[in-house]
């Protein structure tokens, strides 16, 4: 579980900096070329497979371990509940099983929206510089030209930034990196790491919105 949310949560700054191409005023060609080269782009490739096998792995383990929790508790809650010194978010660390639901939702209407359109070839081409390229650049403007669907992709990142200021430390915690002297900046660096890459995703369909 703490493999596959470190493996996710390197992914999402990688993919983060593409979708940033977005915001250039160049009617789509640098977030198109992006695009092409990390779907032609045999390494790539390969890895962005290793990635759909780690969100569905990294979701069953964690509807499976919430699972198992909410059994352990019994029927009934507890009156009081007992927080870990470590944990400094209780409101994540508390619902993270709802927090993964409503992000692997968003993800797979993500997929179907984008990725999914793409393979099936449900998307226009564009010429730059004499090469043919899938204009994914359109189809990404026009999903944020919705004021719903700007709004539903902003709350699923705020949703993201809670699951990632809790997922980044306790992974380390899991993995048996925690202690008192270095805990603190791990947590320091979660949190920050957590409200930049949210950010960073929200923006972008508001500025395009705003913008259009």
């Amino acid at each position: 579980m703490s493999l596959t949310g470190l493996f996710l949560i390197m992914f999402l700054a990688v993919h983060l900096a593409g979708n940033l191409q977005l915001l250039h005023d160049d009617g789509g060609e640098a977030f198109n070329i992006y695009a092409h080269f990390m779907t032609s782009f045999t390494p790539i490739k390969v890895i962005s497979y290793g990635l759909y096998a780690f969100i569905l792995l990294h979701a069953v383990q964690g509807w499976a371990i919430w699972r198992q929790n909410r059994i352990a508790r019994g029927a009934e809650r507890y009156a009081i509940k007992v927080t870990r010194t470590t944990n400094t978010n209780g409101f994540a660390a508390s619902n993270m099983g709802w927090l993964g639901t409503i992000i692997f939702i968003f993800l797979v209407l993500h997929m179907y929206q984008f990725w999914l359109q793409m393979k099936l070839g449900n998307v226009p081409m564009v010429t730059y510089e004499g090469e043919e390229y899938k204009d994914l650049y359109t189809i990404v403007a026009a999903a944020y030209t919705n004021l719903g669907y700007v709004i539903f992709y902003v709350v699923s990142m705020v949703v993201v930034g809670f699951h990632l200021y809790h997922g980044f430390q306790s992974a380390f915690q899991t993995l048996g990196l925690n202690h008192r002297k270095y805990t603190p900046f791990i947590q320091w660096v979660g949190k920050a790491y957590a409200i930049v890459v949210s950010a960073g995703f929200a923006i972008i369909p508001i500025y395009m919105y705003l913008m259009q």
